[in-house]
């Protein structure tokens, strides 16, 4: 028997490419009978492959037998010659601090520390975190995440192999293993809180597990870590669809929050990212719903801490969100705003966030966050013809401003055309700089404000401007826009006014150019005709 499981662990540990040689592997070791098992099968795979193997205990500082468990571990190390390290962890305190489950808590930093340890020892190698957990974990694992209300990933339940985490039990049932224990004559410990129902996953394995084998299908365990490698395998699959229609459709402007945890789950990759998520609804509606949900749900879990708090309520809030007409927007968990607006939605999370259990909400209307942005004068005093001179804004990047005198320009019609157009790009602009009346602002909008949009000098208020551009509500007030007065000489990025367009009579001419920002890139320099009315 015990030779037929060790082959059996050997030849699923080869199939998932667990071990190679010169590998390093921390191999969690509690002291129980799934670990124990672990660790003595680990030291005669050894000898078949050269691996260097390291113990990782935790103490979680809750049983009062918890540090008789840390002592049978280091003397089961010193009897089998392996390196051994202890790490005391506050779980409770974790756990309140971080608004936590107990258990989540404690598994949270028993990665935390496998993840500290491989980084001391590893010294090149490839690490990998060996964890014990059997088929009967998988299959419990699998019906928790059901009854919860899981999607497909949660379905294929605990993977084999999760980045640098290996699971060479999980091919074997409990039974089997304390059968392999009894028969290789090895003691182990017993944590009492596993005969306790007080958690969740205990009810599952002492009385719906039992039931389903007994009066179902003896075979129920297999079956269903069958079941979880064909989900694995498919959920595999969607993923690589849902990475290539989510480059697609969306963009993301994120940066790192800071004072999070920094904590990563093996099965659990938390986002906890603030900025922005553009989705952008066009082409996105004309996929199937299966994959419209992925996508949403993949950019929110980008943003949000722990994936857990995201359910089946919120994506398909989400989904009435982008089949809705007009301008409507959610409250989600975690201060996560989204957004639709004209034909684009906005995933939006600032730094300061809101508590998990959010409810999903509508409203009328974002919040704007940008008032009272600094106004910027440029003054004819400081334009000294010829030199650039450069105006940082916040978010936006830099603009840059040179007055050019066409009587020292050897070239002076490389300005205009036949047409009086000046040359078309979006990012670059000339005035008749003797055209402007007062000192020009680089400032916000304000009520009154105005362009002139055809030949005629017909004008058109710069909030109907936006409204037919379609720019977003929430950018309109956190614009940056080129004013002599009311009258705007630009909307970066999309208008000019026409009636500071440079002519043949133009005697200076001011070049305004903008560089780096939020509002496309750090280079604006590519020609686009839609830039040049």
């Amino acid at each position: 028997m015990k030779e037929k499981l060790y082959e059996k662990v050997k030849k699923y540990m080869d199939v998932h490419g667990m071990t190679e040689p010169g590998d390093c592997v921390a191999a969690g070791v509690s002291g129980g009978a799934d670990s124990v098992c672990m660790l003595h099968l680990l030291t005669r795979l050894q000898k078949e492959i050269p691996f260097r193997l390291t113990v990782v205990h935790v103490n979680h500082g809750l049983r009062p037998e918890a540090g008789e468990d840390a002592a049978f571990v280091e003397k089961l190390c010193g009897q089998w010659g392996i390196p051994f390290y202890l790490r005391e962890v506050d779980m409770a305190g974790y756990a309140a601090a971080h608004k936590l489950s107990p258990e989540e808590a404690g598994r949270l930093l028993r990665y935390q520390v496998f993840q500290e340890v491989l980084g001391e020892i590893k010294a090149g190698d490839r690490g990998r975190i060996a964890v014990a957990h059997n088929a009967d974990d998988r299959a419990e694992t699998m019906l928790f995440h059901m009854f919860r209300g899981s999607g497909l990933k949660g379905l294929s339940s605990i993977r084999p192999v999760r980045e640098s985490v290996i699971r060479p039990l999980l091919c074997v049932s409990r039974e089997q293993i304390e059968a392999y224990l009894a028969a290789e004559g090895l003691a182990w410990r017993e944590d009492a809180t596993n005969g306790e129902d007080a958690y969740a996953r205990n009810r599952i394995r002492h009385h719906i597990l039992p039931y389903a084998q007994k009066e179902i299908c003896g075979r129920a365990v297999p079956h269903m870590g069958e079941l979880a490698d064909i989900l694995e395998e498919t959920e595999k699959y969607l993923e690589k669809q849902t990475d290539r229609l989510y480059d697609r459709y969306v963009s993301e402007d994120v940066g790192r929050k800071k004072g999070g945890t920094g904590i990563s789950d093996s099965d659990e990759e938390p986002g906890d990212l603030y900025g922005e998520v553009t989705i952008r609804l066009a082409g996105f509606r004309t996929e199937d719903v299966a994959m419209r949900r992925r996508i949403l749900l993949r950019a929110l879990e980008r943003i949000t801490p722990r994936r857990k708090d995201i359910t089946a309520r919120h994506i398909a809030g989400l989904m009435e969100l982008t089949e809705k007409e007009g301008s409507k927007e959610l409250s989600l968990p975690y201060g996560i705003r989204a957004v639709k607006e004209y034909g684009t939605l906005f995933l939006r999370r600032t730094k300061e966030e809101s508590a998990p259990g959010q409810q999903v909400a509508e409203n009328s209307s974002p919040a704007v966050e940008c008032a009272g942005l600094p106004e910027i004068c440029i003054a004819e005093s400081a334009l000294e013809p010829g030199v650039p001179v450069e105006f940082p804004v916040p978010d936006t990047g830099g603009f840059t401003f040179i007055l050019w005198e066409t009587s020292f320009l050897p070239a002076a019609s490389f300005f205009y055309r036949k047409e009086q157009n000046i040359p078309e790009n979006r990012y670059t602009k000339w005035f008749d700089y003797d055209k402007i009346t007062t000192s020009l602002l680089l400032r916000t909008r304000r009520t009154g404000d105005y362009l002139t949009i055809d030949n005629a000098l017909h004008t058109q208020s710069v909030k109907q401007y936006m409204i037919n551009e379609k720019i977003p509500k929430a950018k309109r007030d956190c614009m940056y826009l080129l004013a002599d007065g009311s009258h705007i000489l630009w909307v970066p990025g999309y208008r000019v006014s026409r009636q500071y367009r440079v002519g043949k009579n133009t005697k200076r001419i001011l070049e305004v150019r903008l560089r780096g920002g939020n509002d496309g890139g750090t280079d604006r320099s590519t020609v686009d005709g839609a830039g040049g009315r």
